[in-house]
């Protein structure tokens, strides 16, 4: 796919606006109404935030939909090597990535009609979302909020058909509050009233209550995880349950036992946004379901040949102390499985709890490579991010690529195949997919 169009596009944005987050809707609101409100001409629209398993959510709702045989437009964030990556467009036999031309002409009359007003880039690009899914036909739209939700340039679609909540914990504390419950509030601000809302599961009991009260507040029918549906783990099988009866399905594609709850959100959510599902399509959709740099095994490509022969490569862009939990989960699970030596390489940017994301690690993981990430001007120095993980308990040293790392483990273990995690960022796992040349399609 040619990306230089949209590209030049993108960059021409950057060159004239602020990079970042401005937590208000009126720019996004004026710039909209000069276009003609196409957030207001969306197909049915499945909104998701939450502080982590939005992207899988989206991609498990995708894969619902599709198996039933539905058009789907599909909307997430960030990418990881193509901007193309945000706009995935409804197509008969499953969507795909926005094509160039249609990309650059769409980002050209977004910014032709904002007219150098202040703006952020994040806006535009979600104005853009707005512009694309109206003018191609779909029968659901999936929109993954960027950060927060009541002040996400998202958060302008008057009656989304089901808003969805996944877990909360903390992140992005200087935009969205240094408590769970402050969190959780932004977070429910995406909820409207009248509309319903799908509350995933939930690690705290405090951010649970604040979105179980602004639902009831604002009259939202509403789906809680572990009280209207739940699902569970049995015999190599997930089993879904909700008022309906029960659904047993082939254990999600995507490894973790986190990811059978973010299924079943899924699952609810579709389902209360009025799609019927199919045992048949649940099935495929289970099996089907892929989310790119998410626990991603990497079987080939440049960089996966520079490891130990026969090493089990898996890539993460989890970047929170609650994403390291469910990872860490996921590593463990496949420990009991199959039992290989853990080595993770790890590089992160500055905004994150790095500490909090090591701690998860510790006890599972021999020793931990951390790295540059260049492709963020917020990238943790590799010899600064080796001292938190020291500090949380684990044994590190700096390397200057990934490359090197893996190539450095392959010339010195002397042991069985090892299993090797290489994750702490976004950016990182999109650099690592473009240099192993296995970007997303």
């Amino acid at each position: 796919m040619t990306t230089l169009a949209a590209d030049r596009e993108i960059e021409a944005l950057m060159a004239l606006h602020p990079k970042g987050f401005d937590l208000s809707l009126d720019r996004i609101t004026r710039l909209l109404e000069r276009l003609g409100n196409p957030q207001d001409l969306l197909p049915p629209v499945i909104h998701i935030a939450g502080t982590n398993g939005k992207g899988s959510c989206a991609a498990f709702s995708r894969a619902l939909l599709e198996a039933s045989g539905r058009l789907v437009h599909v909307h997430t964030s960030p990418h990881l090597v193509s901007w193309h990556e945000r706009y995935r467009l409804a197509a008969e036999g499953g969507g795909r990535l926005v094509d160039d031309d249609v990309f650059a002409e769409a980002i050209a009359r977004v910014a032709k009609a904002n007219d150098g007003q202040k703006i952020t880039v994040f806006e535009i690009l979600t104005a853009v979302t707005f512009i694309l899914f109206s003018e191609h036909p779909a029968e659901a739209a999936i929109i993954e909020v960027g950060l927060g939700g009541r002040f996400d340039a998202t958060n302008v679609v008057e009656r989304p058909a089901v808003s969805v909540i996944m877990p909360v914990s903390m992140d992005h504390e200087a935009y969205l509050g240094d408590r769970v419950e402050l969190i959780a509030a932004e977070k429910a601000g995406i909820m409207k009233r009248g509309c319903p809302v799908v509350i995933g599961a939930q690690e705290s009991e405090t951010a649970l209550q604040v979105l179980i009260e602004t639902a009831e507040r604002l009259e939202c029918p509403t789906f809680v995880y572990g009280q209207d549906f739940l699902a569970f783990e049995e015999n190599g099988r997930m089993v879904y349950q909700d008022e309906d009866g029960l659904m047993d399905l082939p254990l999600p594609r995507l490894p973790g036992r986190h990811q059978v709850a973010n299924a079943a959100a899924a699952i609810a959510a579709v389902k209360a946004a009025g799609f019927e599902i199919s045992h048949r399509a649940a099935e495929k959709a289970m099996a089907t379901v892929a989310w790119p740099g998410r626990m991603q095994k990497l079987a080939q490509g440049r960089l996966a040949e520079l490891a130990p022969r026969g090493a089990d490569i898996w890539l993460d862009g989890g970047h929170n102390p609650g994403a390291g939990v469910v990872v860490a989960e996921a590593l463990a699970e496949q420990e009991e499985k199959n039992p290989r030596p853990l080595f993770l390489i790890s590089g992160m940017i500055n905004t994150k709890d790095q500490s909090g994301y090591f701690r998860a690690f510790k006890g599972l993981v021999r020793h931990v490579y951390t790295v540059p990430v260049n492709t963020s001007d917020a990238g943790v120095p590799n010899d600064e991010l080796a001292i938190r993980a020291t500090e949380a308990g684990l044994t590190a040293e700096p390397m200057s690529s990934v490359a090197n790392a893996l190539m450095l483990l392959r010339d010195t273990w002397d042991g069985p195949p090892p299993r090797i995690l290489i994750g702490g960022s976004l950016y990182l796992a999109g650099a690592v997919l473009d240099e192993n040349g296995t970007p997303p399609t």
